[in-house]
């Protein structure tokens, strides 16, 4: 499969596509809240939370407490995906309120709410987009040949491989995730809710880091605490990366409406309620760029509107199995990292030195 950037006379616009599959999706009731589905997940992770707290005390000085930070990941992780609903609005009426939600879960996963939000929401504004979109901006990852061009030192030595090191590097996403943070709120610009974020924060890790240390051995300790960081990076990662990864990467001077950009650059994944509850509605991702307000619940209706939609427009709709989108991913890295190696270095002469 070739990569390759797209421009504007790739992405031909389609005019009022966008209006007129919002009309049908705001007539069959897509849009309105679905209380009763986020209560429900509520009380699942608070009964979870609480079977976590209830076995790391009953297993005391164990080597099993491992399983139990591998739990506290996923849950973690779940949380996640309910500040990611709240920050579009999608669990309660109205914006405020909502803003205040994502801001309470933010903080106890350990993350900054305004950190958060200003780069997600430039990522929705132009998925793909040279120069617009912070989601293939380099950070160790290198998602654009220019960047891996430029990788130099360890960056170089990872770029080169990239592919096959994307998911053992996930290991350190939640670490990478915490720095972010901490390096926003602790800046000198202005940051909206900088003391009320850095409290939850502070609480959160307080909150995380006197029981583990009290209860069990340094060592056991801190390897309760690398389990816990990497289940958590891995599964945000797995969950985010199959979403753009590998579909076209579009040019800075491109112009595209609206409903071609969100389509053309986002891929679903199949798999119907299980996919659903596993990533969050992620795999549903076509139609939450579309509606990034709509509730989780109602993805699964959307989905079929909107690719009915694409087929009368002939619009390509792309969706895959979650397996299938790992390899394309890693694929789609190998071949930006060929740009880190020598260009002027024959394989054959590589091999010569070698021997």
């Amino acid at each position: 499969m070739q990569f390759t950037r797209a421009s504007t006379a790739d992405f031909p616009p389609i005019a009022k596509a966008y209006t007129q599959v919002a009309q049908v999706v705001r007539e069959a009731g897509l849009l309105r809240r679905a209380y009763w589905f986020y209560a429900l997940v509520a009380g699942g992770i608070v009964l979870a939370l609480g079977g976590v707290v209830t076995g790391f005390l009953l297993l005391g000085e164990s080597w099993f407490q491992l399983l139990i930070a591998a739990a506290l990941g996923l849950i973690l992780t779940q949380i996640a995906f309910l500040t990611h609903e709240a920050a579009h609005r999608q669990i309660l009426a109205f914006g405020p309120a909502n803003d205040r939600l994502a801001r309470i879960l933010a903080g106890t996963i350990g993350l900054s709410y305004s950190w958060w939000d200003s780069k997600h929401t430039r990522h929705h504004a132009n998925p793909n987009k040279v120069g617009k979109d912070p989601d293939i901006e380099v950070d160790t990852i290198s998602f654009l040949e220019e960047d891996a061009i430029g990788a130099r030192g360890l960056r170089r030595a990872i770029t080169r491989r990239q592919g096959w090191l994307f998911f053992p590097l996930l290991t350190l996403e939640g670490l990478n995730l915490h720095m972010h943070s901490l390096r926003h709120l602790c800046s000198r610009a202005p940051v909206k809710g900088r003391w009320t974020e850095l409290s939850l924060i502070v609480a959160r890790f307080v909150m995380l880091l006197v029981p583990v240390f009290m209860l069990l051995p340094v060592g056991m300790a801190f390897a309760f605490l690398a389990v816990q960081f990497a289940v958590f990076g891995v599964y945000m990662g797995a969950s985010f990366a199959p979403n753009h990864k590998g579909m076209p990467v579009i040019a800075l001077d491109a112009k595209l409406d609206f409903f071609s950009k969100q389509v053309r650059t986002s891929r679903n994944i199949r798999g119907g309620w299980w996919a659903t509850a596993l990533m969050g509605g992620l795999n549903y991702q076509i139609e939450h760029h579309l509606f990034p307000s709509m509730s989780r619940p109602y993805l699964a209706r959307a989905r079929e509107i909107v690719r009915e939609h694409c087929e009368t427009l002939s619009v390509p709709y792309t969706e895959t199995s979650l397996l299938r989108s790992y390899a394309i991913v890693i694929d789609y890295l190998n071949r930006v990292g060929l740009a880190a190696r020598d260009p002027f270095e024959c394989p054959i002469t590589a091999e010569y030195r070698r021997t």
